[in-house]
């Protein structure tokens, strides 16, 4: 054989591994496709390519094993059992700027699918390749590093140390400096990640610096970057008082308020979630956010969006009004709580309507005050719907009758308790009677309405354990009226009258 037919064979070799490892490359991208993929055994053809002289038939091999791993846990399991994560590793170090993004993206996508199969990613060594890839000259190079940690860090606090470990959150915080907007998002995230976990790995986030140049962030026009940027910051907020009081004296309010009005859904939801994760801590954090207006904001938000993202806006204003009476005041001086009784009825999912419940009762524990100003909205009879419905999630009828209980407790204002009174199981009634025992002996007026619109006529018909709580209260009512009437409306009176008339024998 001559040495042109020799070069000949060897270039036909190598035009059907570029055109086998760019049709898989391709036929990878479609989901569809991945089952097929994986029955042919696509994976053990693909691990010799990645030593293969040719560059660009390397990097195209990995882009193929990186997008089969992406959508499929299985195939992410077999990049492991063949041992292709340290051929990966050694590359990252080894090879250009190209295979480097592409070995990321495998790692990344191999390591999104569990703790075990991340594990297996930080036992081959690859976090301090990574972690080195972070200070790469190429953004792409950094973005895809940047990623694959984050995907490792998300599972869980050992994970996530493990990264710290590997000296990641400094080189992170460099990355949210650069220019490159899809670097920044990447590296918020990450830092996002890293933070969720424990107060002590949000603490080494904020020792890098992280805090100022998030907050220099909020601003920024790109929504997916103020989405990541809001979502880093409430990660770290949200663990203690003292790393919500660093994330407060970055100076984001007023700023974040602008998020609350913004087009994007997402950056909505999230600024909510920053302030709530704020507020939750102290009354003076929630104070804080009062005076800048934050109350008022949220509620806004809350009015003028659907779903989810309405869920920490109205978790924020139950927060704030739990914290004391003057927070709960400020809640309804702000008109916070019709916003809450239109979620109870507009909202479909039941984790929504719980939080609504959840955060009205908060509003309502305080005082009679208090309680009458939810009272007023008549959402008194909505909770006891939800939670007597048996199509009511569990979490849904806790939250409705925990509500209910910490309004009533404290609710004078008896028009709104009266209807009630037909509907409400024996562990709501106690608290209902127990109202009208209060109020009833001080109050002429309230006693002849009482009687006029049925309420007594009610309270007889209640059947209460004889010394229990209830019938004390039904008998503290009682003693308001005389035994006459009291008697005129126990059932069967009218009954016993009708017999009397019919044994009556007149006087001739």
């Amino acid at each position: 054989m001559s040495q042109r037919q020799v070069l000949q064979v060897f270039e036909q070799y190598q035009r059907a591994r570029t055109h086998f490892v760019q049709a898989v490359a391709e036929l990878s991208a479609r989901p569809q496709n991945i089952g097929t993929l994986r029955d042919a055994g696509v994976i053990s053809l693909l691990r010799p390519l990645l030593l293969d002289v040719v560059p660009t038939i390397q990097q195209t091999a990995a882009l193929a094993l990186g997008r089969l791993a992406y959508f499929n846990d299985d195939l992410a399991e077999a990049v492991v059992k063949e041992d292709i994560l340290p051929q990966l590793v050694c590359s990252l170090s080894e090879q250009n700027r190209f295979y480097k993004k592409a070995a990321a993206f495998v790692l990344r996508a191999v390591g999104k699918h569990s703790p075990q199969l991340a594990q297996a990613i930080v036992e081959c060594g690859a976090l301090e390749a990574l972690v080195i890839c972070l200070e790469d000259f190429d953004p792409g190079v950094k973005e895809g590093a940047a990623w694959a940690l984050g995907y490792i860090a998300r599972h869980n606090s050992e994970l996530s140390q493990a990264v710290v470990d590997a000296g990641a959150v400094p080189l992170l915080v460099l990355c949210i400096q650069e220019p490159e907007i899809a670097l920044k998002r990447i590296a918020a995230s990450t830092l996002s990640d890293i933070s969720k976990h424990s107060p002590e790995l949000a603490q080494t986030v904020v020792d890098a610096g992280a805090i100022a140049y998030l907050a220099q962030m909020i601003l920024n026009p790109d929504a997916k970057l103020k989405c990541q940027v809001l979502s880093a910051l409430s990660q770290i907020a949200k663990h203690s008082v003292d790393l919500a009081e660093l994330v407060v004296e970055a100076e984001i309010f007023p700023v974040v308020l602008t998020c609350m009005k913004d087009s994007d859904e997402y950056v909505k939801k999230n600024g909510a979630t920053l302030i709530r994760e704020i507020a939750k801590h102290s009354p003076e954090l929630s104070q804080f956010i009062v005076n800048a207006g934050g109350v008022a904001a949220v509620i806004d938000c809350i009015g003028s969006c659907k779903g989810t993202v309405r869920l920490p806006g109205i978790m924020m204003l139950g927060y704030v009004a739990a914290h004391s009476e003057n927070l709960s005041m400020a809640v309804i001086v702000s008109k916070g709580i019709p916003p809450l009784c239109t979620c109870l009825l507009e909202e479909h999912e039941d984790h929504i309507k719980a939080a609504a419940a959840w955060a009205l009762g908060q509003i309502g524990r305080h005082t009679p005050e208090h309680a009458r100003a939810v009272a007023e909205t008549n959402v008194l009879g909505t909770l006891l719907s939800m939670y007597m419905d048996i199509r009511s999630s569990e979490d849904l009828q806790l939250k409705a009758k925990r509500a209910l209980k910490n309004i009533l407790q404290k609710c004078t204002y008896l028009p709104a308790l009266e209807p009630l009174l037909h509907d409400a199981p024996p562990n709501i009634m106690k608290h209902i009677v127990g109202q009208f025992s209060k109020v009833l002996p001080h109050d002429s007026k309230a006693r002849r309405l009482f009687v006029t619109s049925g309420g007594l006529k009610k309270v007889q018909e209640i059947k209460a354990e004889p010394g229990s709580l209830l019938q004390e209260y039904i008998n503290t009512i009682n003693n308001c009226y005389p035994e006459e009437v009291v008697r005129y409306y126990s059932p069967g009176y009218s009954e016993m009258l009708l017999e009397r008339v019919e044994n009556y024998q007149p006087v001739l």
